[in-house]
């Protein structure tokens, strides 16, 4: 499309009324006919009864009603309206000026994940559970544990059938794990590289010449140089290796702007003034390294083995593994804990194995949910059982009363008793004076105590308490209680009863015999050992064999 210089348009004069534009210019679209690339409007003399003429084109112009072509082919007169490869608005090839879309994400590392709740967390859960004496569900555990990531630490392990030859390098000086030894090389080089290595920068002569512009990096805003410096490709390569490297290399390479700034241009011939070198430490012999490619290299000869290992498995702390250096292994991490926010059986396993060394018992409720509890449910028969007066008025109440909890239990069982207090008047001490511009303190509220249990409210709660620890009584997490059911009877396995042989009829064995006789013995020996009236009284007349 044609800009404004070209058509050479006055807005100023155009926009006026037409008797203060002055001499009309010559038109300088008088030699396009309007069917470049753009249909015509049709004309007509606008005198009374005349009828709209149809339009008709040439033999190019598509017939009658046509307009020209608008939907391919190249348009006539070259104009600078309708000429594009191809010809035309909508033939040839379009260009697509939209950017590349990004690669798709790298597939997962083929690792096993596991939460492992903290010990130290679990030993005080269990230490409140055995205090309170009170049933949780374990899964609701499993899920707040969850919740917080300094509630658990990650457990990375090789699968067994792992055919894929996944790898796991662990960093030994911060524990990092990674997937690539490049990766950890990198993480090394980057995060702890004073350990092994110290720049020193010296001055050197500068660039000769003189430069007027340089390229600067539009993302990240380093400057790389004139274009036809001789270091500016190596520059712009390494720059996209070590901050841009999933982006490709043209869409990073279109991004690179020419910078005319004089101040740009003075700060790149500062930086090219100095040469910087790098002195390696913690070795026996002093050496002095010119590049990073260098120092990379001497990493990886003298200190790799030592720094970065191969294993089979690693823990990772909850806090540090919500921001791994590895986006894998990140995004490896957050898939399985949001997977296990739904549904978080793995960790409510190891959950259950660790509250099992501290004595904690499990049992369903209704068959359905997992309750972690001092003791597991058993049925207490307070009429067959020897025990106190006090102990079946507990068990009684709480079987009476749908929704009954320890307050409700104790009010019934043992009400405090009101007794009225005498109203005693407190007169205050007389307060110091103050001194001149000081403020006097607000008076602090004073708390009511919590009034003493009475022995009868005491003695009900030891019998609850030990009620609950042998697993007679069940006090959930929301502070209900009920008591346990009595066990239904299994039923009785009936003994399957040996079968009795019933005798055989004489016709099922005169049948037996016959088929026995037919397939084993010839008909002439039969006949001799017996006599044809005797098989004919044994075996039925259609199946007795003739005598011969």
């Amino acid at each position: 499309m044609s800009n404004a210089s070209e058509l050479d348009l006055n807005l100023a004069n155009l926009f006026q009324p037409s008797w203060a534009q002055g001499k009309t210019e010559i038109n300088k679209f008088a030699k396009f006919t309007g069917n470049e690339g753009v249909k015509p409007e049709r004309t007509f003399s606008g005198k009374p009864g005349e009828r709209r003429a149809p339009r008709r084109d040439g033999p190019s112009g598509g017939g009658a009603g046509g307009g020209g072509d608008r939907r391919g082919g190249p348009s006539r007169g070259g104009s600078k309206f309708g000429d594009r490869q191809g010809g035309g608005f909508r033939g040839g090839e379009r260009r697509d000026d939209r950017t590349e879309r990004p690669a798709p994400p790298a597939p997962l590392p083929e690792l096993s994940v596991a939460f492992i709740p903290e010990e130290r967390g679990v030993e005080q859960l269990a230490r409140q559970i055995k205090v309170t004496g009170r049933a949780y569900p374990l899964f609701q555990i499993a899920l707040l544990i969850l919740d917080k990531a300094e509630r658990y630490s990650v457990s990375l392990t090789k699968k067994k059938s792992d055919t894929t030859g996944q790898a796991l390098f662990s960093c030994e000086l911060d524990d990092s794990p990674w997937t690539s030894e490049d990766e950890a090389v990198a993480h090394v080089l980057k995060n702890h590289f004073a350990t092994f290595y110290q720049a020193e920068r010296t001055q050197t002569e500068p660039p000769k010449g003189v430069y007027t512009f340089v390229a600067q990096c539009g993302l990240s805003g380093a400057i790389l140089g004139p274009p036809n410096y001789h270091d500016y490709q190596n520059q712009l390569r390494k720059l996209h290796a070590e901050k841009f490297a999933r982006m490709p290399f043209d869409m990073f390479k279109a991004r690179v702007k020419i910078v005319k700034d004089e101040v740009v241009v003075k700060k790149w011939v500062e930086e090219q003034s100095f040469k910087t070198e790098y002195i390696c430490l913690n070795v026996p012999e002093p050496l002095t390294l010119p590049t990073l490619e260098a120092v990379e290299q001497h990493f990886r000869a003298t200190h790799k083995d030592s720094i970065i290992k191969s294993v089979e498995s690693l823990i990772v702390a909850g806090l540090p593994s919500r921001s791994l250096k590895s986006s894998g292994l990140q995004r490896l991490i957050r898939q399985e804990w949001e997977h296990q926010k739904h549904f978080p059986l793995p960790i409510a396993t190891k959950l259950s194995q660790q509250f099992a060394t501290y004595g904690l018992q499990f049992f369903k409720v209704n068959k359905t949910v997992t309750h972690v509890s001092v003791a597991r449910p058993t049925f207490l028969d307070v009429e067959s059982s020897p025990v106190s007066d006090n102990i079946k008025r507990i068990v009684d109440f709480i079987n009476a009363n749908a929704k009954c909890t320890r307050k409700k239990l104790i009010e019934a069982l043992a009400p405090t008793p009101k007794v009225a207090k005498p109203t005693i008047i407190e007169i205050p001490a007389p307060a110091a004076p103050l001194a001149e511009g000081e403020v006097a303190a607000p008076a602090k509220p004073t708390e009511p105590k919590a009034p003493e249990a009475t022995p009868e409210q005491t003695a009900v709660i030891v019998d609850l308490h030990w009620l609950i620890h042998q697993g007679a009584v069940l006090e959930f997490a929301d502070g209900r209680m009920e008591t346990a059911k009595k066990p239904m009877p299994k039923p009785v396995k009936q003994e399957k009863k040996p079968a009795v042989e019933k005798p055989a009829s004489a016709e099922a064995v005169a049948m037996v015999e016959a088929e026995v006789l037919t397939e084993t013995a010839p008909v002439a020996e039969v006949s001799a050992v017996e006599p044809a009236a005797e098989v004919s009284s044994v075996v039925p007349t259609d199946l007795a064999t003739p005598a011969a």
